[in-house]
């Protein structure tokens, strides 16, 4: 995300840092092509004028220009200020009210409300220990009420039983019956689930001033489509001037590369952004964090959101049964195959990549798609091996490595080639060990 935006503002900086010393002239110069990659990215032009006359006017200061690094100090300037652009801290969904909090997703048709309600009913429910409750409550499309029920289903979370027979018109009544029907379920939380239009239309609007009046509901939270750039934040300004929106989900940032609409919404409504959907998966769907969002944007990576992920996938028996495999010189080609699957799971080697300090930076040059079809390759050798031969590397003798390959549809050269870095790393390590690390928990 923020793709095409990051690379043109690096370039930048990149001139920036080659200057021993700056002047007027070449700040200024720099900050238009700053204007021009924000306003290229789709941002609000109001925001971006703001935006480059507050990093100018700190720019021109007598610190700066005096600094030995003054290329260096710029760009601190314009990551505080895109952090403030952004929401400044992060804003956490309000939950405090007593239960069952009701939350009221709005947005347009497309935007993907009724998969970010699972998203948001699974986040609440594995990340906050809370009991939500789904209720489906868009009567015009038949395919989100069973949409719903089917990822219901699979979160384990109950969901309001609105018919699909088109028996049940009123959407506001089937909101009041479901945030009722939370209550006796004992669920903490009510996630509504709306109708939504192809475009912003009277009708739209007073059927959810009246689902608001009737429900009362806690947090008003809009669902926006990233994609759609300044367009999402025109749609966030029509629904908070007329129904009153409390906090915003951005969906699709991941095909995201400009970064617009996170860039101005903050800004043009007084709104923050909640939480963003990085994918399909019902677990594809993060926290936002304005000083971790900037600092990707300028190529300074996001080590904390890394640890994060990487976290939530080991637990610490794995990680000492992994590191006392490490310090014998015992990791097998199962442990290694184990570990890919933890490491796709953190995302691709581009996302990955891009969240190292300098990741930017390390990307270019370099082949990322060649990078990820070469896991795929390794991964398609490991799961053609037998059991006991990823245990046992050295019983893979010419008819077996054969058969891998035709089984993985590469080649035996392939084969011979991943097997070799493997060995060679396990020589590798045998040497680190021998000088003493890693070294064990004391």
């Amino acid at each position: 995300m923020f793709e095409s935006l990051g690379e043109k503002l690096e370039s930048v900086f990149r001139r920036l840092r080659g200057h021993g010393k700056l002047t007027e002239k070449n700040i200024e110069d720099a900050l238009r092509e700053v204007r021009l990659a924000l306003l290229e990215a789709d941002v609000n032009f109001k925001v971006v004028k703001e935006f480059v006359e507050r990093v100018k006017s700190q720019s021109l200061g007598q610190e700066v220009l005096a600094s030995l690094t003054p290329g260096q100090q710029i760009i601190k300037i314009v990551h505080t200020e895109m952090i403030a652009l952004l929401g400044g801290e992060r804003t956490e969904l309000d939950l405090a009210a007593a239960p069952p909090v009701v939350i009221m997703l709005v947005g347009l048709n497309g935007a993907g409300k009724t998969t970010t309600a699972g998203k948001l009913a699974r986040y609440l429910k594995t990340e906050l220990r809370r009991a939500p409750y789904l209720v489906p409550a868009d009567t015009y499309r038949p395919a989100a009420i069973e949409q719903l029920n089917i990822v219901a289903k699979q979160l384990g979370i109950p969901v309001h039983p609105t018919p699909q027979d088109g028996s049940a018109t009123d959407p506001v009544a089937i909101a009041t019956a479901g945030v009722e029907a939370a209550r006796r379920n004992a669920s903490d939380v009510v996630i509504i689930d709306t109708a939504g239009r192809l475009q912003i239309n009277d009708e739209l609007m007073g059927e959810l001033e009246r689902m608001k009046a009737a429900v009362q509901p806690h947090q008003v939270v809009l669902v926006a489509d990233a994609m759609t750039g300044q367009e999402a934040v025109n749609v966030a300004t029509s629904f908070h001037n007329r129904i009153g929106v409390d906090g915003v989900i951005l969906t699709k940032i991941e095909g995201d590369a400009r970064g617009g609409a996170a860039l101005s919404l903050r800004a043009v409504t007084g709104k923050p952004i909640l939480f963003v959907g990085v994918g399909e998966k019902l677990d594809a769907l993060e926290a936002f964090y304005p000083d971790r969002a900037a600092s990707r944007i300028l190529g300074m990576g996001d080590m904390l959101s890394l640890i994060e992920k990487a976290e939530k996938l080991y637990d610490q028996n794995q990680a000492e049964a992994l590191e006392k495999k490490l310090r014998k010189n015992q990791l097998t080609l199962e442990d290694f195959q184990e570990q890919l699957r933890m490491v796709k799971k953190l995302g691709s080697i581009t996302d990955l990549v891009g969240m190292l300090p300098g990741g930017k930076k390390l990307m270019q040059g370099t082949d990322m798609e060649a990078a990820e079809k070469e896991m795929k390759h390794i991964e398609a050798i490991m799961s053609s091996m037998t059991r006991e031969e990823r245990l046992k590397a050295e019983i893979l003798n010419g008819s077996r490595r054969k058969r891998i390959a035709a089984g993985s549809g590469t080649s035996v050269a392939d084969v011979n080639r991943f097997l070799k870095q493997y060995l060679d790393a396990k020589k590798m390590m045998r040497k680190f060990t021998q000088m003493g690390g890693p070294k064990g928990r004391r």
